[in-house]
């Protein structure tokens, strides 16, 4: 069973009847008595979130200004429709300029604005509207929004939105989405229900064509295809949607987020560390993090033909250049996407150092595109073969192979 009116079980109907015996008292108080009311807040406790957004949280400037987004318009049925606007946004700034829980905080808001829209629709179509179309803009979409401190911070709010507006997706619209998008869904996919997984879709070229099936024209912004425009002429509707930009660092509060590294190692003097990844599908994306005590250090991605067979640097492909980083300062954050399999060789020199020893401790992950992406066949094999191995370099001359390697899979 859904969960939705008609389609109670009975286990859902004993709890809805129940909750509706225990708030009587207050329910002649409430903006409405209706079984579609009470559901929502039957499944999940907002009230203390909301009393605090609503009577004390001021939405800082930065998420005012940079976090994209915006309701513009509704769709064919009534229901209001949302635009998230992916390329412009600058995930790391955001954690850097604000704290997570204003994020979050800025999310329920935006939740609260579409359901009292939805509330008002009801009331001008007399007919309930309780879900929303969401049209998710990915052109622009690139590596630095897959920022983990910020994917993390978004499963959360997916979390939210699952556990307190369940009922709260008609559809949603992925468009402009380039080949990175497979992966990046991957990273949060899994914060999703099936339900909702269901109603993503992804549209292809003729994007345009399809959102006015579903939009009227004149509720839909120029640049996306229809006729709607800000009153000066704005194509974009700029009033009602927010685009971002990056943000100046004058709004950071914070030099970098505190991250829990999966590995820590001790790179002595003259030497270096490699960690190996042998990637057998096109389009896979590596991401890292990295801090150093004491001191910079140099760091550089490479590329081979063969796993464990132990390369100098100018023996290898150079794919990204070798370069000495502060991480000691600021912790070092990076990604790559991997256009063609093969093995990737993740470097840390400190080959300069000629007194001292560095302890680095860092975070690699093998990022897959979607199996649909892969095709079933590569997904087998890859669920047999894609190994996530560490190997030990401690000079130019010798080198020597931890006993143990772990693997990670990220479908």
């Amino acid at each position: 069973m859904s969960g939705r009116v008609g389609d109670l079980s009975v286990k859902q109907a004993d709890a809805l009847a129940q909750f509706r015996e225990n708030v009587k008292d207050i329910l002649p108080q409430c903006p409405s008595q209706s079984d579609h009311f009470l559901l929502r807040w039957l499944r999940g406790e907002l009230l203390h979130l909301l009393d605090t957004i609503t009577t004390e949280w001021q939405v800082p400037e930065v998420i005012d200004k940079y976090l994209s987004g915006g309701m513009c318009g509704h769709d064919r049925e009534g229901s209001p429709v949302w635009y998230d606007v992916i390329g412009p946004l600058d995930p790391k700034g955001l954690m850097h300029s604000v704290s997570k829980q204003d994020l979050v905080k800025s999310k329920v808001r935006d939740c609260e604005i579409l359901q009292k829209e939805c509330d008002l629709q009801s009331e001008r179509l007399g007919r309930n509207i309780e879900a929303i179309t969401m049209v998710y803009d990915c052109e622009g979409l690139g590596m630095k929004h897959l920022y983990k401190p910020a994917i993390e911070t978004y499963g959360e709010v997916l979390t939210m939105f699952e556990d307190n507006y369940p009922e709260g997706l008609k559809r949603l619209f992925v468009i402009k989405a380039p080949k990175l998008f497979p992966v990046a869904y991957n990273l949060v996919k899994h914060f999703l229900s099936e339900d909702t997984r269901r109603k993503v879709i992804v549209l292809g070229s003729n994007w345009q064509e399809v959102l006015q099936k579903y939009i009227d024209p004149e509720e839909l912004p120029a640049y996306y295809g229809g006729k709607l425009t800000d009153p000066d002429g704005d194509p974009r509707c700029r009033t009602r949607i927010t685009f971002g930009s990056e943000i100046p660092k004058t709004y950071y509060v914070r030099d970098s987020i505190k991250v829990d590294y999966d590995q820590c190692v001790t790179i002595g003097r003259g030497s270096s560390h490699q960690v190996e990844y042998e990637l057998l599908a096109p389009n896979c994306a590596l991401r890292w993090q990295f801090t150093c005590d004491g001191a910079d250090i140099g760091f550089g991605v490479y590329m081979k033909k063969k796993i464990g067979e132990w390369m100098k640097a100018s023996e290898m492909k150079e794919v990204v250049p070798n370069q000495r980083y502060n991480a000691h300062l600021v912790p070092e954050d990076g990604s790559l996407t991997c256009p063609e399999p093969g093995v990737y060789v993740l470097r840390f020199d400190n080959t300069y150092s000629i007194f001292q020893s560095k302890t680095v401790s860092f975070t690699v992950e093998v990022l897959l595109p979607t199996s649909r992406q892969l095709g079933s066949e590569t997904v087998n094999k890859l669920g047999h073969l894609i190994q996530y191995i560490s190997f030990l370099v401690m000079s130019s001359d010798v080198h020597t192979f931890p006993s143990e390697c772990g693997t990670r899979l990220n479908y």
